[in-house]
């Protein structure tokens, strides 16, 4: 028969509606949507970022130096380039309110702006008064602006006075918003100040830790790229950003946060195949005498296939269209909600790309997870299928089906990884999905095997032999629920073993060894004096202190360091350098030899081993770093181990003295001290040195902590949504098992069985699917869980015990309330008359 024979008969069939295919779309529009979903908040994004990016930015472009201002001559050039400029100095400080021993201390992020700030957009300030009014202060004193929660921890008020460094300066009004911010990660809030307020503050000196930004403002046809490559020779290790790219840290974390919630997505989607293929193979079972008549009046098994691939792919574009329009409207409905929340302005619309993407996964996903059924009626005989209870087609389809089956599997992962460009982590992802699905294939067959050897045990006690009989008898009730919910609970399970390590990486093991407080811009001068103060106090058991300066690699071997490193993290902006003419206490060699003692005239390196390695470095090679403006070449002697986990000190390169001779510095210290005494320290070290920032870790930790719970929470969301797609396919399963209980039911009753002894087996039957699939998740979760700590975090997993109780009690209560809500129809049916139906 034709392709148009098989066009008629699948439209004539659709008419009788949509039953049997309810959890079919379910699946895929749940599916489909969370993709699509996610994907519009990521383009949403993107957009707000390019449309506002010279807003985010305070420029067209921006020139930022560290550690010093712009020579004469590169403010010349930047003259000549802009129509407008503005300064401004970001570093961070303590801010003091109060005198003595009751003073408050609160660490802030300090921007210092000049006259011509903000170039874009507007400071929006409470009491609403302009910028320059706000930082002219009032009683003689400059005045200042500053975030809501830095007046909250200080216990401020408008009009109270405080220090930054030596300088005091009276508060005008809370900061509310500012243009120019992209909402990135930072350990204090923002306090604004005029630059020429500073200049009796101390805070400002030669070697401390200051960036400066100049912001310009261009001509309409400014050529970007062409003003890039000026710049860059113009001068000397600049970082440079334009509007293009206003906030491209924000912007890589949102494109990285959403691929990975699109894999969840996937997961999901993979979860909901499980019961696209469950829905499939019940509706081809109960379309068994329709291929009965239609194979005996002359039927091939093409046109077989033909047709139910016609009525499958229609109910596809339906179930395709339907997530597309809830995933898209999502976030438009959403907007107000999810804009709030966001560090940066986003344009919520409807965007073809991330529709589009999901429109492909769903398309590939509905292949996937129908072929196989559909394959399996391709090749099965007239004559069986008219044989009661023997309509299900076992086994495998022909080869060339399999074929296309892997093919098609291939080309998703492929594609999945091409558009989220994590390539390591989607074909890692879908590795572990596919030994979760073999895994939960074993464990579905496991537990049939062991209910079929225990129900004999269980003699005199009808309710569990009847369950343990049921679960290891011949219909594939037991797989497709520990399938189903397997998966959602694995990737459940997972995100709870991730998140909890790294709750307790953060929260235990690393405030066991880390120091009390990090101190930053200690000055050369004052070094001695501050390493005698906290060494006699017997509340501080170790100080540690180095030298620091801050440089940027440009060049290893002659050539371009990119050329040689890429992307590599060491690589991207500036990094701390020190210089010491023995190896610190504890240092670990591993490749070379230190430099020797006294002076060694040459510039030489000691870099770090993992980081060395991974750049592909040898001793012996050659690298230049940009300091201060001045270009060093040195020769790499030496490769040793640093630690950072322990928030010590840890450089990633240290130089010899004479490599570094002249260059201004300030010096940094870990303090290491009892809980019960850091807040005297903080006060005694504040007040005898106000220039020194003082930054708790124990703070720093708990915002890394805010920072990882937020991300956590998201991946959760995504995590939840695959586990409702798993609980929509268990719901199927035990609706398209009401026929076969009803008849199970009947034939019990007519044998004696009390319903409270069905309903009791029923129950068992369910909880023991449930505990299979909570347990195999469990399994699953955790070893998913130990290879993102192992080889992604790179640090240590433990097994966290209480989520894989929840998972497992989750699973049991998932499957036995589903089995309980479609157990009452089966228990009311007359015996008579359900068995003179089945004759």
């Amino acid at each position: 028969m034709s392709l148009t024979v098989a066009s008629r008969i699948a439209r004539r069939e659709l008419r009788g509606g949509l039953r049997g295919f309810r959890i079919f779309l379910a699946c895929l529009i749940l599916g489909v949507a969370a993709i699509a979903a996610v994907g519009s908040v990521r383009e949403a994004i993107n957009a707000g970022l390019e449309r506002e990016g010279a807003t985010i930015l305070g420029g067209d472009a921006e020139v930022e130096l560290t550690y010093r201002f712009a020579s004469d001559d590169e403010r010349a050039w930047m003259a000549d380039a802009a129509l407008e400029i503005a300064e401004l100095v970001d570093f961070r400080s303590m801010a003091v309110f109060g005198t003595g021993d009751a003073a408050e201390r609160g660490l802030t992020q300090v921007k210092a702006v000049d006259a011509a700030y903000p170039l874009l957009g507007a400071v929006e300030l409470d009491p609403a008064l302009p910028l320059d009014v706000a930082l002219a202060g009032e009683g003689g004193l400059p005045g200042a602006v500053m975030a809501p929660a830095l007046i909250a921890r200080l216990d401020m008020a408008i009009g109270d006075q405080f220090r930054l460094g030596a300088q005091d300066f009276v508060l005008m009004a809370t900061l509310i918003r500012e243009p120019d911010t992209a909402g990135g990660f930072g350990l204090g809030p923002r306090t604004i100040v005029r630059t020429v307020d500073l200049d009796n503050s101390g805070l400002i000196q030669p070697g401390t830790l200051f960036e400066t930004e100049y912001k310009l403002r261009l001509p309409a046809d400014a050529d970007l790229d062409a003003l890039q490559i000026q710049a860059e020779s113009a001068f000397t290790g600049l970082r440079w950003r334009d509007r293009r790219n206003g906030a491209p840290g924000v912007e890589r974390f949102v494109d990285r946060l959403s691929s990975f919630l699109v894999l969840v997505g996937l997961a999901g989607l993979a979860v909901g195949g499980v019961g696209i293929s469950a829905a499939v193979t019940s509706y081809l079972e109960r379309k068994t005498e329709v291929i009965a008549t239609l194979k005996t009046l002359g039927a091939d098994g093409r046109t077989i296939f033909q047709t139910y691939f016609i009525q499958i792919g229609i109910l596809t574009i339906l179930g395709l269209l339907a997530g597309l329009i809830l995933g898209a409207l999502i976030p438009v409905l959403a907007a107000p909600l999810i804009a709030d929340r966001l560090p940066v302005p986003a344009v919520f619309t409807f965007h073809i790309k991330p529709l589009a993407e999901a429109a492909v996964y769903g398309t590939l996903a509905a292949l996937i997870f129908t072929l196989w059924p559909l394959a399996r009626v391709e090749d099965v005989r007239a004559a069986t299928l008219f044989r009661d209870g023997d309509g299900d087609a076992r086994g495998l389809p022909r080869a060339i089906w399999i074929g296309v089956t892997g093919f098609l599997v291939a080309l998703l992962v492929s594609l999945a990884a091409w558009f989220s460009g994590l390539l390591s982590l989607t074909f890692g992802a879908a590795g572990g999905l596919l030994a979760a699905f073999a895994l939960l294939v074993m464990a579905a067959r496991g537990i049939r095997w062991i209910a079929r050897r225990l129900s004999p045990a269980f003699r005199g006690k009808s309710a569990t032999r009847l369950a343990l009989g049921a679960v290891g008898g011949p219909s594939g009730e037991a797989t497709s629920v520990v399938l189903s919910l397997g998966l959602g609970l694995t990737v459940l399970a997972a995100v709870g073993q991730i998140d909890a390590n790294l709750r307790n990486a953060i929260a235990q093991d690393l405030p066991e060894r880390a120091p009390a407080f990090f101190m930053v811009d200690i000055q050369p001068d004052q070094i001695d004096s501050f390493r005698e103060r906290l060494i006699t106090d017997s509340a501080v058991s170790t100080v540690e202190t180095a030298p620091m300066l801050r440089g940027i690699i440009t060049q290893i071997n002659g050539r371009p360091a990119a050329e040689t490193g890429g992307e590599h993290w060491v690589l991207q902006g500036d990094r701390g350098v020190t210089y010491s003419d023995r190896p610190p206490e504890g240092t670990v060699i591993t490749h070379g030899a230190w430099w020797p003692e006294g002076p060694v005239e040459t510039p030489q390196i000691s870099f770090a081993t993992e980081e060395a390695l991974e750049l592909g470095l040898a001793i012996g090679d050659e690298m230049t770093v940009n300091i201060l403006g001045r270009d060093i070449t040195a020769t790499i002697t030496s490769f040793r181990e640093v630690d950072f986990s322990t928030a010590g000190i840890g450089f990633i390169l240290s130089m010899n003295p004479a490599a570094l001779a002249g260059a201004p510095h300030s010096f940094i210290s870990t303090v290491y001290a009892d809980p019960t005494a850091e807040a005297q320290i903080l006060r005694d070290i504040s007040k005898t040195y106000p220039n020194v920032t003082a930054i708790s870790v124990k703070d720093a930790i708990t915002r890394v902590s805010e920072v990882l719970a937020g991300i956590a929470a998201a991946i959760t969301y995504g995590a939840l949504a695959t586990l409702l797609t798993g609980v929509v396919v268990l719901i199927g399963a035990a609706a398209a098992g009401v026929q076969a209980r009803t008849y199970e039911a009947a034939v019990l009753k007519t044998l004696g069985a009390k319903r409270a002894t069905i309903l009791k087996s029923f129950a068992i039957r369910s909880a023991l699917q449930g505990a299979a699939a909570g347990l195999v998740a469990i399994f699953a979760g955790a070893l998913a869980g130990w290879g993102v700590m192992r080889f992604v975090m790179e640090t240590d997993y433990t097994f966290e015990p209480f989520s894989a109780f929840a998972i497992v009690l989750g699973g049991i209560l998932a499957t036995l309330v589903s089995g309980l809500l479609f157990a009452w129809g089966p228990l009311a049916g007359r015996p008579a008359q359900v068995l003179r139906a089945r004759e």
